[in-house]
């Protein structure tokens, strides 16, 4: 009798969620193109990502930190059309050896390039407690962060640059799977970058996927809210990057990465707070990175 009614209530909260645009609901945690949205809903998205790279693609980028502070706002704008803008806040810091002995840190803060995205929901098939959706999606990337950064020794090299300079568009598709228990999310995405400043960074072909269980669910139901519930993340990352070319271009820079990233979701009625770590488990030399850790917080208006 309690498993019942509490299959029931999880199906009365999946109801809920489904008809109120304030509503939160789990979601992937390492990309963002397939988090959901209900019609008129928007989605404040703030992240917190840690990335060092002992080994860069060059020697000037070798001992590198950055910390990207990414915003994100999702706009349910029509039952099938999502748009969504992201605008990043980057700490960039690189220690060079230094020819008379020790090492010098070159330094640079500010926002990043924005990008533009618009998601369509080509198809969904609703059946009782769970739905499958297929969303195509095309993005661009606008060079809105400076790129002519320089300090005391010379002009910072590509990749310590806040923004590119150059216009990239991208584009996938968003395959979904969702019932009472469980999501996952597919993506499948191109990156096609344009040059600037003798630099043009190198094309990407990436699948990424995500795996989301509920663990616990805690809470009374309501006709005001849903319960709370704990998620269990695993997500997974296939990257194939061209190498960089041009006159200001590193030594060593393209290759294929794989990376898994298990984390945590705590979703309520109107908020989500994830954690996560993401692992490289195959890199190239050009792309090695340590592991990376991201904190997320989301609200749904």
């Amino acid at each position: 009798m309690r498993a019942d009614l509490r299959s029931e209530g999880l199906a009365l909260g999946l109801m809920l969620a489904a008809f109120s645009p304030a509503v939160a609901l789990a979601g992937p945690i390492t990309f963002s193109t397939a988090l959901p949205v209900r019609t008129g809903g928007v989605i404040l998205r703030q992240q917190l990502i840690w990335t060092h790279a002992p080994d860069g693609p060059a020697p000037e980028l070798a001992n590198g930190n950055v910390v990207a502070l990414p915003t994100l706002l999702v706009w349910g704008a029509h039952r099938r059309l999502t748009l969504m803008t992201k605008l990043p806040f980057l700490i960039k810091d690189v220690a060079v050896e230094n020819p008379g002995g020790g090492r010098i840190h070159r330094r640079t803060h500010g926002f990043g390039d924005m990008s533009l995205l618009l998601r369509l929901n080509a198809y969904q098939a609703n059946a009782r407690g769970r739905t499958l959706r297929v969303a195509p999606f095309v993005a661009l990337k606008l060079p809105t962060g400076t790129d002519s950064e320089a300090d005391s020794i010379a002009r910072l090299p590509p990749r310590m640059q806040l923004g590119t300079g150059s216009w990239d568009p991208y584009g996938g598709v968003i395959v979904t799977f969702q019932t009472l228990d469980l999501e996952i999310d597919l993506s499948l995405s191109g990156f096609y970058r344009t040059a600037a400043n003798q630099f043009d960074a190198g094309e990407e072909l990436r699948a990424d996927v995500s795996f989301q269980y509920r663990v616990v669910p805690w809470g009374e139901l309501s006709g005001e809210g849903v319960p709370t519930f704990l998620y269990a993340v695993l997500e997974g990352r296939a990257a194939w990057l061209g190498d960089d070319t041009g006159a200001r271009a590193p030594s060593r820079s393209g290759g294929a990465v794989v990376h898994v990233t298990p984390g945590l979701q705590v979703v309520t009625v109107r908020y989500v707070v994830e954690a996560a770590v993401e692992v490289p488990v195959a890199q190239t030399p050009g792309n090695h990175v340590r592991a990376i850790p991201r904190l997320s917080f989301r609200a749904n208006f």
